[in-house]
């Protein structure tokens, strides 16, 4: 698929627009009555002029007549600016919320090649240079050109022959707007891609902080954001440089022009064809052209911007969703969940994650999935609820291909509590009753929170259910963050629970009570546990043993020690490791 062009996609910009097509129009519209009375006050200059060179015949309504053509493009001129701005505003907003939900729509493996501070450009700097393009270009664009022809036509009805002389200046104007068209289009795309980096950057050390500080690499950090600051730094001189380089070239066509002015104004008033009225009549006309044609350079700025930026949110945007196309309802599952010969790859990756995986987990029975770091574990629950889709074999529930079903009903299906518990900034209630469960009954709130071993701090806390916890939940222990997670799985009562090294950062108190939640959550389910403590799962009715993503042992916990694989490799290491932990 060919690129498409900066017409083209400045063309599919101004699509986003259309909803505000009522406001543009009156926004035209006011720009057209200031365009007319800026031309009237020109015009009205020149019986000015002449009749205080001739007093006698000066016209006392003129001074009210000036005030009056002032006052309407004033008020036009605001009409205009609040009409442009309320769509322009209107469009941005429009974009981030279609990108918010593109996200959304996304598969996972778009998280694993975009960094979220690149999507947070996209969601900010970019949306906003989009809307300037796509409206407040358009503003400068119309009320620039407006103005240009109105200074014209005062001119031209002033007089014809100088106005068609300065004219012949208009082609060295025009090229060499389209000359630095490209440079402004090379410039801002780089600085773009610069300003995601740099967000990045400083998104990861600001989040490590803490390693940064322990480590020593605080002169590291910053002088890797000076580095790519000092690049954005360059890159935006260029901008400017370029910028004002068309800019003074106009303003030395303007100063031409004036020269030109006077020389003609010169003969034609010799020859009794031009007041003094006249001449000032042109020479304020030429003047007022020299500011719109400056913003009509400026505006190539703004517009490869725009249009630099639009080619990044539609590259999102024309990504293809997430696949959706199941249609068999699922209103519960019974939570038969079953993988056959499943094989699963990320993107770019030589090597499979998981190999040839096949295993069946029922209904009320804990299955553990052990192995070292980068053995598949991650990858394979992901699987359950289409984060990631197979690349071969098939992982079925309640004996039909989860791709079988709706998205929204298979993931309905399943809880999930992880390691890195995911928190919001908002009260308790509003963090366990989140997404669907939003407005759950006061008391199944309270009892998925007791049931979880978190009422006991949750009453200790200001306001109860209604505390704020901060970003991430940042007010509370990691025991804490993690048993309104369970009390969110509780709530939630989905047939499939996927614990993620629920325990495994907790220190042993925290362990004890998160572990007693989870045994209230566990039953009647089909549980997976990606076990890092191996006590843990000593009562699980199967264990998976994953190395370098195949399933290389299968068996109760007794069953494997007996063996003396490699679970009971991995389980003798920790036993070893024991003593030193405690």
């Amino acid at each position: 698929m060919t690129a498409a062009t900066p017409a083209q996609t400045y063309r599919r910009l101004l699509g986003y627009a259309k909803p505000y097509r009522a406001w543009l129009g009156i926004a035209a519209f006011a720009m057209m009555l200031e365009a007319a009375a800026s031309y009237g006050i020109t015009r009205l200059l020149k019986p000015i002029v002449d009749g205080l060179a001739d007093p006698k015949s000066f016209e006392m309504w003129l001074p009210a007549a000036l005030i009056g053509l002032f006052i309407a493009r004033g008020l036009c001129g605001l009409a205009g600016d609040y009409t442009m701005a309320r769509s322009g505003r209107g469009v941005a907003r429009d974009l981030r919320l279609l990108l918010m939900g593109k996200y959304f729509r996304l598969p996972g493996e778009r998280f694993d090649a975009e960094p979220v501070a690149s999507m947070l450009t996209r969601l900010g700097g970019d949306t906003e240079q989009v809307a300037q393009a796509a409206v407040d270009a358009l503003k400068v664009m119309i009320s620039a050109s407006l103005m240009t022809v109105a200074m014209l036509w005062a001119m031209l009805d002033t007089s014809w022959r100088v106005t068609i002389a300065l004219l012949l200046l208009a082609p060295a104007l025009v090229f060499a707007m389209n000359k630095v068209g490209s440079r402004y289009r090379n410039i801002n795309h780089r600085i773009l891609e610069n300003a995601a980096d740099m967000l990045q950057s400083a998104d990861q050390a600001l989040h490590g902080h803490q390693e940064v500080k322990i480590y020593g690499a605080q002169d590291a950090e910053i002088g890797r954001y000076a580095a790519q600051t000092q690049k954005n730094l360059q890159l935006a001189l260029k901008v400017e440089v370029t910028r004002g380089s068309i800019s003074f070239f106009v303003q030395v066509l303007g100063a031409m022009g004036m020269a030109l002015l006077l020389f003609l104004a010169a003969r034609e008033a010799a020859a009794g064809r031009l007041t003094a009225g006249d001449f000032t009549v042109l020479m304020t006309a030429m003047v007022g052209i020299i500011p719109p044609l400056r913003q009509l350079t400026n505006v190539q700025a703004m517009l490869q911007r725009g249009v630099n930026s639009a080619e990044r949110v539609f590259t999102v945007i024309d990504t293809p969703d997430e696949r959706d196309t199941g249609t068999t309802p699922l209103p519960r599952a019974k939570g038969l969940l079953e993988f056959r010969n499943v094989t699963a790859r990320y993107a770019g990756q030589t090597r499979p994650a998981i190999q040839d995986i096949s295993f069946t987990a029922r209904p009320g029975t804990v299955t553990a999935i052990v192995g070292r770091s980068g053995s598949g574990k991650t990858t394979l629950i992901k699987l359950i609820p289409r984060f990631y889709e197979p690349e071969s074999g098939q992982v079925l529930l309640d004996g039909q291909p989860i791709d079988a079903y709706p998205l929204g009903d298979l993931r309905r299906q399943v809880a999930m509590v992880s390691q890195r518990v995911i928190l919001f900034d908002a009260s308790i209630a509003d963090n366990v009753a989140y997404g669907e469960m939003m407005g759950a009954e006061p008391a199944k709130l309270a009892s998925a929170v007791r049931g979880a071993n978190a009422m006991e701090f949750v009453e200790r806390l200001p306001s109860g259910l209604d505390t704020r916890i901060g970003e991430h939940g940042g007010r509370l222990s990691g025991g804490q963050r993690q048993r309104l997670a369970i009390a969110r799985a509780l709530l939630k009562d989905a047939p499939i629970l996927i614990l993620d090294e629920a325990t495994a950062a907790l220190d042993n108190e925290s362990e004890r009570l998160v572990q007693d939640a989870l045994d209230h959550l566990m039953p009647d389910r089909t549980t997976l546990v990606i076990a890092h403590r191996l006590s843990t799962i000593e009562h699980a009715d199967q264990v998976l043993v994953l190395d370098e993503g195949r399933l290389v042992e299968q068996g109760t916990h007794a069953e494997l020690l007996a063996r003396g694989g490699v679970y009971a490799h991995l389980h003798r290491m920790q036993f070893r490791d024991a003593p030193a932990e405690a």
